[in-house]
């Protein structure tokens, strides 16, 4: 029998300012509730260990906030202690996000050396004006600077993170992004279109957003691109160097939320899910550096919007999530899981989008539904009719 499988997420609140888009949870802190918040969390791991004990750990991400923005000796020291406590596989991959203007070359050889395979990077534009409308506190030299370091230190899997439809871009500017970019051949580009969120900034700016028109351009040319330079893409925003049926620079961290996997989120305001129950920590720091110290306590002080998922939502999930992917949703895997054919549930869905063109069923016998080129463009639209 196959062991089960874990993935851990470990989330870094801290940043040295956020971003005028940005809407996670993340913040700046004095030193002390930094030195606080990583006890705690190392708190938080040596007890949620005992719980996982048969589970082999295949991802590990550091996220944030700005993983980097902290002192390289205690995120290497987080590292250290899941490798001390998990079962940690071998050929896991652990990844880290970075921020340019506080990932120094030697942060970045002290996360290789701490075991560290896989870097995120955020650049977001290499046009410094865009750069600072975005509120980054990089710009283009810096990224440049932290990729080579990144590239020195040992990282032969990185990630760039782009975005379109800034304020004020053309679609020339974006592609010129793009281009300079591929230039470096990083093994992973993550494009992103910029939404505007509630309670940001950016919200209650008058901003020159380019057009409807201008955005679908840069989306289209984005798949263009990529294509042409050798990446393929199997998620909406995601793109992988290789050939589409090489999966080796695919974001196997990522992969497991599409495709409902367990994980287990570590951290302020961390979501996870196992066994199909779902929760999260407090986005309380008060309550969460006071709460693991005691480790003689359980986690109900710190976990919150615990649910048991029912077959019902188990299935949209299935759907929704796994709709992202350009593979689509393991037709065989949905009557494992459900004990059901999957026209059986969504049959007039099905047949509604496959007569628009939207939705096909690909590989041997069907083994496989997913959304088409066309239907990836409206993917929205398509997967909200799976909600049952």
């Amino acid at each position: 029998m196959l062991q089960k499988t874990l993935s851990l997420y470990v989330h870094i609140p801290f940043c040295a300012r956020k971003c005028n888009y940005c809407d996670f949870l993340s913040f700046n802190a004095e030193k002390e509730l930094m030195d606080e918040y990583f006890d705690a969390l190392k708190k938080e791991i040596l007890k949620s260990a005992k719980d996982y004990r048969d589970r082999a750990v295949s991802t590990i991400f550091f996220g944030g906030g700005t993983p980097s923005f902290a002192d390289e000796k205690r995120v290497c020291g987080l590292l250290q202690k899941i490798r001390d406590e998990f079962n940690v596989s071998t050929d896991a991959e652990i990844s880290i996000e970075v921020n340019p203007a506080s990932a120094m070359r030697d942060k970045l050889f002290s996360y290789r050396e701490a075991g560290f395979n896989r870097l995120s990077i955020g650049c977001q534009s290499l046009n410094d004006d865009e750069l600072k409308v975005l509120g980054r506190l990089h710009n283009s030299s810096l990224f440049y600077e932290t990729y080579q370091n990144a590239r020195a230190a040992g990282f032969n899997n990185i990630n760039v993170d782009v975005m379109s439809a800034l304020p004020g871009q053309s679609l020339g500017s974006y592609v010129d992004t793009l281009n300079k970019v591929l230039e470096l051949r990083p093994e992973h580009i993550s494009a992103y279109s910029l939404i505007i969120e509630e309670g940001t900034p950016f919200y209650d700016m008058d901003l020159d957003i380019p057009d409807e028109d201008t955005d679908r351009a840069m989306y289209h040319e984005t798949k263009r691109i990529l294509k042409e330079h050798g990446f393929h893409r199997y998620e909406i925003s995601n793109y992988a160097l290789g050939a589409e049926d090489d999966d080796t620079y695919e974001c196997r961290h990522n992969k497991v939320y599409w495709q409902r996997g367990d994980y287990l989120g570590l951290g302020l305001g961390a979501a996870s899910m196992v066994d199909n129950v779902r929760w999260s920590n407090t986005r309380d720091i008060g309550t969460y550096v006071k709460e693991p110290a005691d480790a003689e306590s359980s986690f109900d002080k710190i976990r919150e919007n615990v649910e048991e998922l029912n077959t019902k939502a188990q299935m949209e999930e299935f759907m929704f999530l796994g709709l992202r992917l350009v593979q689509g949703v393991s037709t065989e895997q949905f009557k494992e899981n459900f004990g059901k054919d999957i026209a059986e549930v969504y049959g007039e869905v099905i047949d509604k989008y496959q007569k628009m063109g939207l939705l096909e069923y690909a590989g041997e016998g069907g083994k496989y539904l997913r959304l088409t080129d066309k239907g990836l463009d409206v993917s929205n639209t398509v997967m909200a009719e799976f909600l049952l």
